[in-house]
């Protein structure tokens, strides 16, 4: 029967990935507000963001730490991006019902014809 891992290595682990996602940067889910006019009214819309890699290539000496340090920054960035992505495709559906039914399209502008 395989022993599953003491407290202690759960903890030091996720205290570990916590700190990688917060040193090589990921992407998150951030809202805006855009004006349509067709609708004149002032929407919510999700767009993904990254932050900036702060510890780009720091402290690296060993060209395979260095390569294992760039493929656990590519990884870790694309994580984040799915789950946010997902974040932002399913927020983005609820901003768009929403401004469907906030929408209040212009009047049709009548040309009148001089004969």
């Amino acid at each position: 029967m395989p022993q599953t891992p003491p407290l202690r290595t759960l903890r030091t682990l996720s205290l570990s990935i916590l700190a990688a996602a917060a040193t090589f940067g990921c992407a998150y889910p951030r809202t805006i507000h855009v004006y349509d006019e067709e609708c004149q009214i002032t929407a919510r819309q999700m767009v993904l963001d990254t932050t900036e890699v702060i510890n780009a290539g720091r402290g690296c000496t060993v060209l395979e730490r260095c390569a294992g340090q760039a493929v656990a920054e590519a990884a870790l960035l694309a994580a984040s991006t799915v789950i946010s992505g997902s974040i932002v495709v399913a927020g983005n559906v609820v901003y768009w019902l929403e401004k469907k039914r906030d929408c209040r399209p212009k009047p049709a502008e009548s040309v009148a014809l001089d004969d």
